[in-house]
């Protein structure tokens, strides 16, 4: 079975409940795929799919609009996000599923699927809502990738691996703010960059939380792991090629949106070994 885990509450109570019943449904999937005498369940197939396909509409719905009554900068890539999911599962709804094997095949692809995202996305993004400033105060920020005391916590491998992110974002805004035609391959350039030092960060973190047997390790590497999974499957080339500096703007309000949530509300809960 799949756990809704503490680490996936956003603290917004309709959101989560909305996630929790996500995640049953998810269960439902994987209890019908892993029994171990099946006759032909067809319908009760197409009956998660499509209970799925309206529930995540309804949240959706809901999530978009909370975002949008508190100005979410992270809407746009939400709604991106979400459509890509309500595709995926129309994918699966109009597959064929006439066959028992057929349909022990879609459902093991459907867990497969919503178990990834889902953990992904709440990790990866829900996680954000309502953590980021509203769009308008993010924008007057005289340097919003300053590494200033707040972010400090105590641990100075992690405090100055830390600092070096927030360095590599930092040189990614100020690329992205005086954009020119030749920004696109040099952000590449920084974009893979920090995706090298994320990676080795994330070790070296780990590593050091288990060497003080933390408690809350597995949730700090569900919440790398998605952070990792988004940076892996960016989609530049989806970028507006009329107008490549918005969107490069908001990839790295998100990169530095994540990283600053991350740190305040998980990594400054490690205690230090000293």
């Amino acid at each position: 079975m799949f756990q809704f885990t503490e680490d996936c509450l956003l603290g917004i109570e309709k959101i989560d409940e909305e996630h929790k019943h996500l995640f049953e449904l998810l269960n439902k999937a994987h209890i019908l795929s892993t029994t171990e005498y099946h006759s032909d369940y067809y319908n009760e197939l197409k009956g998660i799919i499509e209970e799925l396909d309206e529930y995540a509409d309804e949240h959706f719905e809901h999530e978009e609009a909370y975002m949008e009554k508190i100005r979410d900068p992270e809407l746009i890539r939400q709604r991106s996000q979400h459509a890509f999911f309500r595709e995926k599962v129309r994918e699966f709804d109009f597959a064929n599923i006439d066959h028992e094997e057929q349909q022990q095949e879609l459902l093991e692809n459907l867990v497969m699927f919503l178990a990834k995202w889902l953990y992904r996305h709440i990790v990866g993004s829900d996680i954000l809502i309502g953590k980021l400033p509203p769009l308008e105060e993010w924008l007057i920020k005289e340097n919003p990738c300053e590494f200033t005391d707040e972010y400090l916590t105590g641990i100075y491998l992690i405090d100055t691996e830390h600092a070096e992110l927030f360095r590599i974002v930092d040189k990614a805004n100020k690329l992205v703010r005086n954009y020119d035609d030749t920004c696109y391959d040099k952000f590449v350039e920084i974009l893979n960059e920090l995706k090298e030092y994320t990676r080795e960060h994330f070790a070296d973190e780990e590593e050091y939380m288990e060497s003080i047997n933390y408690e809350g390790l597995e949730a700090q590497k569900r919440a790398h792991r998605a952070f990792v999974e988004k940076l892996e499957t960016l989609e530049l080339d989806q970028i507006d090629e009329k107008n490549p500096q918005d969107d490069l703007e908001e990839l790295v309000e998100y990169l530095l949106g994540w990283l600053i949530n991350h740190i305040l509300n998980s990594d400054k809960k490690i205690p230090s070994n000293t």
